[in-house]
């Protein structure tokens, strides 16, 4: 309930593609389930293989529940974990570009003919007050347990910094401008 979605139904198909840009810019939780369930075979092998790679990561906090980030009774992770996690994708050039797209084309379902979707990451929108120079790609999210959630990279100065803001109530944009703007105050001294 309450989840975000793209209105899909048993028995439509999307590419891999097509998936991983619902999943990054709309938080489209079906998709996640069917990802989940196309690569592992069930939800649960998939968040096992989540929490696998993330120890490989170096992620101490974290444990995965489900592959959508809804609140689960041993879902949890960490703002330092998140920063690793974000840190990899980023570090992938098909992810990189999913997560600077503003807008992207989904074909028709079932249910709906095709529709438009638009990443919700104000921070790379220069139109958007929100805009950030350099950003390589974040995720926003929401649970009730989690509040306003924001993960972000950004290459400031030749030099990679990630900011993780979690349980905010909707100031989840300036306090990452903040802790950016902190991180340029820190590359000048250290420049300087």
């Amino acid at each position: 309930s309450g989840a975000a979605t793209i209105n899909l139904t048993t028995g439509d198909t999307l590419t891999v593609r097509d998936s991983l840009y619902a999943l990054l810019l709309k938080s489209a939780c079906e998709v996640a389930n069917g990802l989940a369930e196309k690569v592992s075979g069930t939800q649960a092998a998939f968040a096992e293989r989540m929490n696998q790679r993330a120890v490989e990561l170096g992620c101490t906090g974290t444990h995965f529940e489900n592959a959508s980030g809804l609140n689960g009774a041993s879902h949890y992770t960490t703002a330092r974990d998140m920063a690793l996690i974000a840190n990899a994708a980023v570090s992938n050039d098909t992810i990189r570009t999913i997560l600077q797209t503003r807008t992207y084309q989904l074909p028709a379902s079932k249910k709906r003919g095709a529709i438009t979707i638009t990443n919700g990451n104000k921070m790379i929108n220069p139109a958007n007050t929100q805009y950030y120079e350099g950003i390589q790609g974040g995720k926003t999210g929401y649970t009730s347990k989690a509040g306003n959630t924001l993960v972000e990279v950004a290459d400031i100065n030749g030099h990679r910094l990630v900011a993780v803001v979690m349980k905010s109530k909707s100031k989840h944009y300036d306090d990452v401008k903040l802790l950016f703007d902190y991180g340029k105050e820190l590359i000048r001294a250290s420049a300087g």
